[in-house]
């Protein structure tokens, strides 16, 4: 197996220019592609899932065409696919994956969707029994309730439909996103606590940029007003990935900073730049301006444990995880359940790696609890598994700010940040 060693270091300082975040870029490709016009994507995320996106678009033949290194030109197709019938391999890019059953369910064409082996573990039924409830054909190819996918040209009509929102998110974003194909009024229903929240708002933002307004009652009803298309908004950029920032924002604190990241500031789309809040509650100096978030490392120089609800921050609560190895106290995780339909069984791995540095961990459903070495006194020169996940290789990376450490098949990072590891290496200092 490959890996990297990262040495002990003992400071983090310096300056990071943020990628783009993969859940604007692929929601915004997958807007693009639906809306009358052109639109010029500035900044997109050049990552194995949005490649996934542009290929399965061209596939479906749509037109896009790179203009600049991170820049691209999407002519969109304003209604039905040029393509009505072709295969898509969609990796384990669930941000592709799941939108595009939704979209390829509501137009008329024959499409069939498979994508890698934890792909086909991650479930799916709750999405499929929604689109059914529209009418949808859709055909497991494998086991029930999970991709691979068939997906047939179907009699779609506009009947009030329910979701779980218990399970991700993203069931009830790919809905809303496809829902302006159907032509009619539309009420979705979400069944159990909407999770992720934040990633909701941020669909709904995107779409009302490309000129379609969904109404919302809460977080349990919402309603798209019939004749509503999406429009090119001309140009969009595509703001840094606030879950990427978390690892060089949580280094600032560990290793005294101060660490600023460049690309996301006040008024972020993004759930996850809420991470900040949290590490402030830990003790951690925080400043920001429009377009900056910058961190040092307590007055105390230490940080303080907490018990905090994570539903807010899905993703940079496992950079809060490892955290914790450096926090004075016991840190407990809730409302983390969506973890364990992730790239991997987040729950459980992260558990497993972080006993394996010296801390005691109880894992429950939705739950972490982390007991750090007494004294931050870590474990060094563990082989940390990374899954193929890449967020618990970013998120262990952070463990060198106190022991060196292994991080097994490091280029999963490859998935949203490919060169992360060269970019950590150049704000840490033994």
């Amino acid at each position: 197996m490959k890996f990297l060693d990262l040495p002990a270091v003992r400071t983090a300082q310096g300056v990071v220019r943020l990628p783009g975040s993969k859940s604007i870029s692929n929601r915004i490709l997958l807007l693009a592609a639906l809306a009358h016009g052109i639109t010029h994507v500035r900044d997109l995320l050049i990552s194995d899932d949005t490649a996934c996106m542009l290929d399965a678009l061209r596939a479906l033949g749509v037109s896009i065409t790179q203009t600049g290194d991170n820049d691209y030109r999407v002519q969109g197709i304003g209604g039905q696919f040029p393509i009505n019938e072709v295969d898509l391999f969609l990796g384990n890019a669930g941000t592709a994956f799941r939108p595009l059953t939704a979209v390829l369910a509501l137009v008329q064409g024959h499409y069939r969707l498979f994508g890698a082996p934890r792909m086909h573990q991650r479930p799916i039924r709750d999405l499929v029994d929604t689109l059914r409830q529209l009418g949808a054909d859709i055909i497991y190819l494998g086991n029930q309730g999970f991709p691979p996918l068939e997906i047939k040209a179907a009699n779609i009509h506009a009947s009030p439909v329910v979701v779980r929102g218990d399970i991700s998110s993203q069931y009830l974003t790919s809905l809303l996103i496809a829902s302006p194909l159907i032509g009619e009024t539309l009420t979705i229903e979400v069944i159990g606590t909407l999770i992720s929240r934040p990633y909701v708002e941020l669909t709904l933002g995107l779409m009302v940029r490309f000129g379609v307004q969904i109404e919302q009652d809460g977080w349990r009803h919402f309603t798209l007003r019939e004749s509503q298309h999406y429009y090119s908004p001309g140009e969009v950029f595509v703001e840094g990935d606030a879950s990427s920032a978390s690892y060089f924002l949580a280094a600032g604190a560990i290793g005294g900073g101060p660490v600023r990241v460049e690309g996301i500031g006040r008024g972020s789309f993004q759930g996850d730049v809420r991470f900040i809040e949290v590490l402030e509650k830990m003790g951690a100096q925080i400043s920001q301006g429009d377009n900056w978030i910058e961190v040092s490392a307590p007055l105390s120089g230490h940080l303080k444990a907490i018990n905090i609800d994570c539903n807010h921050i899905p993703d940079a609560a496992m950079t809060l995880a490892v955290v914790a190895l450096f926090a004075d106290g016991v840190t407990t995780l809730t409302n983390i359940a969506s973890w364990r339909v992730k790239e991997t069984d987040r729950l459980t791995a992260m558990a497993k790696e972080l006993r394996k540095l010296g801390a005691e961990v109880d894992e429950g459903l939705d739950f972490l609890r982390i007991i750090p070495p007494l004294g931050v006194n870590l474990i060094p020169h563990m082989a940390i598994n990374t899954y193929d996940d890449h967020r618990m290789a970013m998120s262990f990376s952070l463990v060198s700010l106190g022991v060196s450490v292994r991080i097994n098949n490091p280029d999963c990072v490859s998935k949203t940040f490919p060169d992360y590891f060269k970019r950590f290496a150049e704000i840490v200092r033994s």
